[in-house]
């Protein structure tokens, strides 16, 4: 959740706040326009206007996964926080829902936090269902971040503000972000909450939601930045053994090793109240610019892999990328992404994140199994109407490191202005991967860095990349989710070309080329380019100057 603003930032927040709260709907959804040549098709953005932090992410018994986020109805920058909401039944396809969970006064934000599903009624709320949704966020005033809760009857839809608010208070204007989980051994609701300025990330346990108690800190691990912001803890699998692991997320602003936001790892145990990290390690979760506050779902099948979704900006510039000027929108979702522990490398205990299933959105094959050993291939796209591909190199047969030879590069090009985004793999030496999203000129920053670089070792002679390229975002996969990264990217032009080619690779290398077009997903629930959304879900409307109780 943001707190430093660059000064342009900080003025246009001031000039947000000071916008009349009654234009922002609660009875229907807000509608977007989702044709724009920098709108993503296949990841989430929000109607119009500013989005950032995911929140409150749960899947319900239904099927259903619920997304909320931190929403500004009323502008392209960030303030005047809200909890928007959309759905979805495959994290590709999504649905706008209306606005979740509104200020209550003037002044206050809704700031992040998370959302459970209360199966066994421990809040009380929900004597006659298994369904109740109970919303965990920090509430931003001038004076004061606490921690409050808001429970929901209707699954999610529209939520009302527990009257005994806050639920833990600390009477500080740094203390956010709350992640809540059920821990079933000692069966208690576990938070984890930043102390953002001290470093600290406080653990509390309660039996109802409602009434919390202290249990321990983690405090003044890895990377600290300029503050700790949006903790996350999960229960992960860990390959190729039975032994229960957590790995706890905490994001820095600013303070990351190529500038702004970032989030780090640490896997380790956890005891019900105390959290043990396997070594003092700070391990990056993403080598790309554009990947912050990432959250689990809450509500999947104990043993499984957490799923989880980021916010796919910095805070160095998310508040003047040009897609706010130019189509009245700022800011995407990363791609979904299945997570899980191995002992890939020689530190162990490394982050996998591939993306989640993109089957249900292939539209057509435009490359199948191409042979591409010392040569190139070319794919005219322009015909793709989403502007989205996912593409898969697989190359087998790499002689040992100090024999191997060659690379390998992929680029995304305009054909009318030439602008490109790249990306590369030396197979010999420190194996490093690189990415440039240099060669596109439609936005100009001095913190908008252009290139990034990660090792990738080669094992069993075998190296894959996978990789999405969404109209103005760039995510990349290797070696099964070993290394990830997101960028994004503003063209002037659209993208419409893909070639890929490697060079001067041993003898008895194989090399293959996979690419789909992959539907737009917001398309189909277009009319004339505008999406309207659910207005159906929640008939009540949001929760605005709401009931307590």
């Amino acid at each position: 959740m943001l707190s430093i603003l660059i000064l342009l930032g900080a003025v246009l927040f001031a000039r947000i706040n000071a916008q009349d709260e009654s234009s922002v709907p609660t009875n229907a959804p807000i509608p977007g326009n989702y044709t724009g040549a920098l709108r993503p098709q296949i990841h989430f953005s929000p109607p119009q206007h500013f989005m950032n932090d995911p929140n409150g992410m749960f899947k319900d018994a239904s099927g259903v996964w619920h997304l909320y986020y931190q929403y500004n109805p009323l502008g392209i920058v960030a303030g005047n926080q809200h909890w928007g909401h959309a759905t979805t039944r495959d994290l590709y396809t999504w649905e706008n829902q209306k606005i979740a969970i509104f200020p209550s006064a003037p002044g206050e934000g809704i700031f992040s936090g998370s959302a459970v599903i209360d199966v066994n009624n421990t809040s009380g709320f929900f004597p006659n269902q298994t369904n109740g949704v109970v919303a965990i966020y920090t509430l931003n005033t001038p004076q004061e971040e606490t921690q409050d809760i808001a429970y929901s009857l209707d699954g999610g839809y529209t939520f009302t503000k527990y009257a005994q608010n806050p639920v833990i208070s600390i009477n500080s204007t740094q203390f956010r972000d709350p992640k809540v989980i059920w821990h079933a051994p000692t069966e208690k609701w576990v938070m984890v909450v930043s102390y953002a300025q001290d470093f600290v990330i406080g653990i509390f346990t309660s039996s109802n939601l409602k009434q919390w108690d202290h249990a321990s800190n983690f405090s003044h691990h890895g990377l600290l930045g300029l503050q700790y912001e949006c903790p996350n803890m999960v229960s992960i699998p860990m390959n190729g053994t039975d032994e229960p692991m957590y790995v706890l997320l905490i994001s820095i602003n600013p303070g990351a090793p190529v500038g702004g936001s970032i989030t780090q790892y640490f896997p380790g145990s956890f005891n019900g109240t105390v959290f043990t990290p396997v070594d003092e390690a700070a391990r990056i979760a993403d080598f790309g610019k554009d990947n912050y506050a990432g959250q689990f779902f809450y509500g999947l099948p104990d043993g499984s892999n957490p799923v989880s979704i980021a916010w796919a900006s910095n805070w160095e510039y998310s508040q003047v990328v040009p897609t706010g000027p130019l189509e009245n929108w700022r800011s995407a979702m990363s791609l979904p992404r299945v997570n899980s522990l191995a002992n890939i490398t020689r530190i162990g205990y490394d982050l996998i994140s591939t993306p989640y299933d993109l089957t249900p959105i292939y539209d057509r094959v435009l490359a199948d199994g191409t042979k591409v050993v010392n040569t190139s291939a070319t794919i005219d796209y322009s015909n793709v109407d989403s502007g989205a591909l996912y593409f898969e190199v697989n190359v087998t047969g790499i002689p040992p490191n100090a024999n191997a030879t060659g690379t390998a590069n992929v680029t995304f090009m305009s054909s009318v202005s030439g602008e490109s985004v790249r990306a590369g793999f030396y197979f010999g030496g420190d194996t490093p991967f690189w990415i440039n999203r240099g060669g596109v000129k439609g936005f100009d920053n001095p913190f908008f860095t252009d290139k990034f670089s990660t090792n990738n070792i080669i094992t069993n002679g075998q190296w894959r990349l996978e990789g999405v390229i969404d109209r103005s975002i760039l995510e990349i996969f290797l070696d099964g989710g070993q290394r990830s990264a997101t960028n994004t990217f503003f063209p002037q032009y659209d993208l419409n070309v893909m070639s890929f080619a490697t060079a001067e690779l041993n003898p008895g290398v194989d090399v293959t080329l996979r690419v789909w077009a992959l539907k737009s997903t917001w398309a189909a629930g277009a009319t004339n380019g505008t999406v309207s959304g659910n207005a159906t879900m929640g008939a009540s409307g949001g929760m605005k100057y709401a009931r307590l109780m």
